[in-house]
């Protein structure tokens, strides 16, 4: 995969590329990653990107011309990408759809600043607005660091264990169970004795049943999309959980069952 960021500050991802399970996929040629500085592609002497808004009004708007100059050349390295421009305006940003896009040939990811980008870039060059939230940031930037952290470690190598990203929280619409380590004990707190005591289907129980109780806790809108084998229905119903999930379900949509 090759990703490249459109932003008018490329040193702001300098240390954040080079750190972590990023620094690792790149190393391992999994993915390249290049920051792009739209000033490179203003023409005028100044390298302006931005300018007054039309119709007046406070703030200025990224210019229409370096930005397409920019975007064609992230284009021909990278012709099968989408291009796709970091806004609160966008569709959300899910587990879903870092799946989705790491399974692109490559991404080009476009960092808008000021009051937003010239409609005529949007109506002609982009394939897709993508928000990580429902809040403005100062720019793009942020959001496109996350983006690529969220859909690197999806690429298959990416993560040192293999089965980490089909666990994580949101993989299944369920949140991740608890987690313990050393020491067995923290002030006066004892790890659950089922995960200490090597039985592998005692602790995948456990965990599991951990996980749909903390989702019902905090997030029950999640269970309206997750799927659950008669097997796992009866470990809920066992545990007195399944009538919760039920209705959790009813509440929030309508779910399916294998």
């Amino acid at each position: 995969m090759r990703i490249s960021i459109l932003t008018i500050f490329p040193d702001f991802f300098s240390s954040c590329l080079n750190e972590g399970i990023i620094r690792r996929a790149v190393a391992g040629n999994l993915v390249a990653i290049e920051a792009v500085n739209i000033r490179d592609f203003a023409t005028d002497r100044h390298s302006m990107t931005d300018d007054r808004p039309f119709g007046g009004g406070e703030g200025m708007v990224m210019k229409p011309e370096p930005l397409a100059a920019a975007i064609r050349a992230a284009r021909e390295k990278n012709p099968a990408a989408p291009v796709i421009l970091m806004s609160p305006q966008g569709q959300g940003l899910d587990h879903g759809k870092a799946l989705e896009l790491s399974r692109e040939p490559g991404l080009i990811l476009v960092c808008g600043r000021y009051e937003g980008v010239d409609q005529r870039i949007i109506d002609r060059y982009i394939d897709m607005e993508l928000s990580i939230g429902d809040y403005v940031l100062s720019g793009g930037e942020p959001a496109a660091l996350v983006v690529v952290d969220a859909v690197v470690r999806l690429i298959p190598g990416a993560l040192g264990c293999g089965e980490s990203a089909s666990s994580d929280t949101f993989s299944r619409n369920l949140l991740k169970h608890p987690q313990y380590t050393r020491p067995r004990e923290f002030e006066g707190e004892a790890v659950p004795d089922v995960l200490l005591s090597g039985d592998h289907e005692a602790i995948g129980t456990w965990r599991f049943v951990a996980a749909v109780r903390r989702t019902l806790e905090r997030r029950p809108d999640l269970l309206a999309g997750a799927r659950f084998s008669r097997e796992e229905r009866r470990i809920l119903a066992a545990e007195g959980l399944l009538a919760a999930v039920d209705a959790a379900v009813a509440e929030h949509g309508r779910g399916r069952d294998d």
